[in-house]
């Protein structure tokens, strides 16, 4: 089969290729290759054989529960470290782990896995929960010590002669859970929890149904109650129907009496509006008489006015002479301006002449120096030419000034008689608005005599209108009775509706309290129901289910004990003499026999005891692996010094057991020489001045 898995290019079990080793114990810096086939470390007792052992089981699973840092990591140094490479499935995993020394512990440090070229560093956990998925170990294993890679794979010789010895129900509990089996008494355990849960549950159940039967006789006193007042809200319906008719034909009465009333104060409205019209009226025709009287008195002044047409023409002759010469003066200024700005203009010429000719000392066309004398005639006769300028100016400005005294004297004089003009003007108009005064006024004394026969009809209007308000007001009391017959009414219909709403709110209330009341003793008849139902199974687990569990596990026990035993049997005949025979009591511990005759542990030889601790082992990696037959360390095996007492005789039965073993990897670690001939592969391993050595 093995034969088979290599031409086809792949393993299903875990094939240990190499270790790093840094740092640990006695290691400073060493690599160990694993070929296929067994593989025996050698050396002497102390050498650092069993170092390399400790080292793949923490590269696979890191420190254990219990397990101190300190006994792996090198005394002279603050940090170690491990590089495990192995093959499953075809896939190559590469793990890496860590410890550094911290003050005066040391912890693990870093840690990371490689599967196929892919890296994950992650937390010590992680790396063994993806270790133990890589090794198909059950999930359970994950958060315990690693039982089930020391019971199938490795465990040192002396530990395994420790489990031998325990107590045997400590002993049969530990291979209960290696074995996968402690599930039932779990099982059995949670079964009674549940049970017990189960029956507290019914206990707590039937406190709440306690009150089912009152409920019910509640529900049909509460029925009744809902019947009664249902009988009752007829008889208040009823009654709150009359008083409603009541109060209707009461607002009815009421309405007739308010039109009454509304009429009447339409004509309170009518006699108010017209007494307001007929002061408005009054005022009016006080004013209109106030207009005539003054429109009279205008006419008389108006009539003493005397007005002569001569007079205005004369004023207005004046005043168009006047306008004649202020033109003719405003023409000579304008005239007397543009001269004083043109003499202005020929003085600023002069003066930069005379500048320039001051400045000049060379001629700028034959650019000869320019005679003194010379420049002294031209500065000569262009001082004449300012003097005559100046002249002029004076005279001008003197001309300038006495046309301004003139337009203004002529301006003043036209003031006035545009003043006189304007004041017989107003007469005028005065003497041409008498006849329309006259006019006016006779047109305000018809107005008057019109407004004054208007009052005499709003007089008479409002004599009429006092006597119809007369008529009316005796409605006034009979309107302010009923309006209290109203009220009356309306309070009484307001009770009856206030009585058959708390009538139809406590039905509604009771009809809830029937519903609450129906639910809650469907939910107590549910839980009735479920009671019955809860007992049923608990009766079930606590009188079937428990016993099916019981014997179960007793039948399975029984089957591993005798497949255990057998094995055990075989292996320990084939280490020791045909006189000592070997098989398993009920706790799976060893019973070893003479002639039918059992002997006591302690008085075996140390040979003999070694047999039984590695027939033991053999025996439980081979049940486990027939049981886990998934898990990937099937074909896996770690012996740690398995013929530690052995005599000649029995190193030379070794060859059979490895024979028998029939496994893909074999790690083997002894210091006996005799062995290397029955192994495929050999690790010397030797120490030199504390420091380990691999060759």
């Amino acid at each position: 089969m093995l034969f088979v898995c290599e031409t086809l290019g792949f393993h299903t079990n875990m094939i240990i290729k190499k270790i790093s080793i840094e740092n640990l114990r006695s290691y400073e810096k060493q690599e160990v290759v694993f070929p296929k086939g067994s593989t025996l470390l050698s050396g002497d007792i102390g050498s650092g054989k069993t170092t390399i052992l400790l080292a793949i089981e923490f590269a696979l699973f890191g420190l254990q529960p219990g397990q101190r840092g300190t006994s792996l990591l090198r005394n002279a140094n603050d940090e170690g470290k491990v590089i495990l490479e192995f093959e499953i499935d075809d896939k190559n995993i590469i793990i890496e782990r860590t410890l550094k020394r911290v003050k005066k512990t040391v912890s693990q440090d870093y840690a990371s896995i490689m599967i196929d070229n892919e890296k994950f560093e992650e937390s010590v956990t992680e790396i063994k929960n993806r270790v133990l998925k890589l090794l198909n170990y059950p999930s359970e294993f994950s958060k315990k010590t690693n039982l089930l890679y020391k019971f199938t794979v490795y465990t040192p010789q002396e530990e395994m002669k420790q489990i031998i010895l325990e107590p045997g129900e400590l002993r049969l509990n530990t291979l209960r859970h290696v074995f996968g089996i402690d599930k039932y008494k779990r099982i059995v355990e949670n079964s009674i929890i549940l049970t017990s849960k189960l029956r507290e549950k019914i206990r707590t159940s039937e406190g709440m149904i306690f009150d089912l039967d009152f409920l019910k006789e509640d529900l049909i006193k509460r029925k009744e109650i809902v019947l009664e007042l249902k009988r009752k809200k007829k008889i208040v319906e009823q009654e709150h129907e009359e008083l409603v008719h009541k109060r209707v034909e009461k607002e009815k009465d009421l309405e007739i009496l308010q039109e009454k009333i509304n009429q009447k104060n339409v004509l309170e409205n009518e006699k108010s509006k017209s007494l307001m019209l007929f002061s408005e009226k009054k005022q009016q025709t006080k004013t209109l008489q106030n207009n005539i009287n003054s429109l009279n008195l205008q006419i008389e002044e108006s009539k003493k006015i005397m007005f002569r047409q001569e007079e205005l023409d004369s004023l207005n002759k004046k005043i168009k002479e006047e306008q004649n010469r202020e033109d003719n003066l405003q023409k000579e200024y304008i005239q007397i301006i543009s001269q004083i700005n043109s003499e202005d203009a020929k003085q600023r010429e002069t003066m930069n002449m005379k500048n320039k000719i001051s400045a000049l000392k060379k001629c700028p066309t034959c650019l000869q120096d320019v005679p003194i004398d010379y420049k002294s005639n031209i500065l000569s006769k262009i001082n004449e030419d300012l003097k005559v300028i100046d002249i002029n100016l004076e005279s001008f400005n003197l001309k300038k000034k006495y046309l301004l005294q003139n337009i203004e004297s002529i301006k003043n004089n036209k003031e006035e008689l545009n003043k006189k003009k304007s004041d017989f003007e107003l007469l005028r108009i005065k003497l041409e608005t008498i006849k329309e005064k006259e006019d006016r006024m006779k047109d305000l004394e018809n107005q008057k005599k019109y407004f004054e026969k208007d009052l005499e009809l709003l007089k008479n209007h409002v004599e009429s209108i006092d006597f119809s308000i007369t008529e009316y007001s005796k409605y006034d009391s009979i309107f302010e009775q009923k309006n209290t017959e109203l009220r009356e009414a309306k309070q009484k219909e307001n009770e009856s509706a206030i009585k058959k709403a708390e009538t139809n709110k406590e039905i509604q209330f009771s009809e809830q309290q029937i519903k609450e009341k129906e639910q809650a003793i469907e939910k107590k008849e549910g839980l009735k129901k479920k009671i019955e139902k809860i007992r049923e199974l608990e009766y079930w687990i606590s009188e079937k289910f428990l016993d099916i569990i019981l014997f179960t596990e007793k039948q399975v026990m029984l089957n591993l004990k005798e497949e255990f035993s057998k094995l055990f049997s075989k292996w320990f005949s084939i280490l020791v003499s045909d006189s000592l025979s070997a098989k398993l009591d009920d706790n799976f511990s060893p019973v070893i026999e003479q002639q039918d005759y059992e002997l006591d542990y302690s008085f075996l030889s140390g040979g003999e005891r070694t047999s039984v601790a590695l027939a033991y082992r053999l025996s439980l990696n081979q049940v486990i692996n027939s049981m886990l037959s998934n898990i990937k360390t099937t074909n896996l095996v770690i012996l740690d010094e398995p013929t530690d007492g052995f005599s000649e005789q029995q190193l030379d039965k070794m060859r059979d057991v490895l024979n028998q073993l029939n496994i893909e990897q074999l790690i083997l670690v002894s210091h006996e020489q005799k062995i290397e001939s029955f192994v495929d592969n050999i690790v010397r391993i030797r120490k030199e001045n504390g420091i380990t050595k691999v060759e």
